[in-house]
Parts: C-alpha cells; structure tokens; sequence
C-alpha cells in the first residue's frame, strides 16, 4: 500500500474506540438477554466482530501489526448477489443433535403418547426412532431446542441462514428436497453456534488469544431431523 493511500493514526485510532464501544455493547446485550436466542445478542456480537475486523485492516495498512482476534471469514463465503429489496426471505436452520439419554426421551414421549392416546393403543414411543416422531410432532422445534435436556438429548452445532428471493416459491415446489439448490450468493445473513467457538486457550495465550467468532464450511449441507412430522 502506498503512502498516500495509509489510513492516518487517527483513524486507527477511531477504529479501536469503535471497539471498545462494541465490547460494552455487546456485554450489555449479553447482560440483558431474554433468552438463548436473543436477536439483540446477535446484532450486538456481528457489530463487534465487524469493528474488530475493521480495527485489524486499518492497524495493519498504518503500522504493519495485527491483533489477536479471529475474524469471521468472508474470504470463501461468495458475494451476495440477491435482490436489494427482497420480496420473500426463506429461513434454514440446522440443529444438530446427540441423544445422550435414551430413557429420558422415551419417558418424555411416552407421557405424550398416553396423555393423547387410549390406554393401550399407542406404542409408537417404545422405541428412540418412534419417540422423536411423537416430540417432534408435539413440540415446535424451537421448545424442543429451549428444552432439550428434558427430552435427553444434547445440543451440537447449529446453524441459521436467512436467504432472500424477489417471489416466493409456489406451494409444494421444493418439499420433495428442501435444503437442496441453497444458494450461496442469496444469503442475507447467517448465525453459526458451535462448540469449536468455546475451545479454551492454553494458559500462557489467555491474555492474547481471543476469539470472536469462526464461520462454518460454507459447502456444508443443511439437514433436518430425518423424522417426519
């Protein structure tokens, strides 16, 4: 970068401020939050990650040094070429899953099953495939995800996309294979949550390792629960 076109030490400056702000920021949504989803949170957590990445370019371009924040990548993550004002949006979440305890979940969907079922006409959740069947079936998704150490199961990565299109799909038109053909290019915003993004620092890095945030394999494909509701 030539010297002319360096941002100016007050720059850099502003742009570690702008951090700052977004720290408090996003400690405060933190604070506040109404919930493990809470869409403040969220916002707060991209405006941070977003000063960050803006503090870590202008530092390098002025003084050739960078910081220790892992950036959400955007390198592999194609340009977004979709609408400016979308007619419809399509939502894709992924949430996976482990079923850490089998008896938990049966005896969860076997009081469903018997407080909708006669006496001795049910039987559907004397078996795991048979009870995610009966919970799913009963329970929208994200109770189940609010609620998932009722149910025996343990949380795993997971993933929302929000798409945009100029029309909405006609009815039935992608049910046989709904998260096939996702493209890339159409993704409005996404919000990955995995365990990778916990992984503690080794002891002699906690004052200079701290991570923001990592993306997903973009080529990754989204699946849902093979249970039909």
């Amino acid at each position: 970068m030539s010297d002319a076109a360096q941002p100016t030490a007050a720059e850099v400056r502003a742009a570690a401020e702008a951090v700052k702000t977004a720290l408090d920021r996003h400690l405060a949504a933190v604070e506040r939050r109404s919930g493990e989803d809470d869409p403040a949170v969220y916002e707060a957590f991209n405006e941070l990650a977003a000063a960050a990445e803006e503090y870590d370019e202008l530092l390098y371009d002025r003084y050739d040094e960078v910081t220790p924040f892992e950036i959400p990548g955007t390198e592999d993550r194609p340009p977004y070429i979709g609408p400016d004002e979308p007619g419809a949006l399509s939502v894709l979440i992924r949430r996976d899953y482990t079923v850490g305890e089998p008896q938990r979940l049966l005896a969860q969907a076997q009081r469903v099953e018997a407080a909708e079922e006669p006496a001795g006409t049910g039987g559907a959740a004397s078996t795991v495939l048979g009870a995610l069947g009966v919970l799913f079936g009963e329970f929208e998704p994200d109770e189940i995800a609010s609620r998932h150490k009722e149910f025996g199961l343990e949380e795993g990565d997971s993933t929302l996309w929000v798409t945009a299109a100029d029309d909405a799909a006609e009815p039935g038109e992608w049910l046989e294979a709904p998260f096939e053909g996702v493209d890339g290019q159409q993704v409005v915003c996404r919000f990955d949550v995995s365990a990778v993004f916990d992984d503690e620092p080794d002891d002699d890095d906690l004052d200079d390792d701290v991570t923001l945030a990592a993306e997903l394999d973009e080529d990754e494909d989204l699946e849902p629960l093979d249970v039909d509701r």
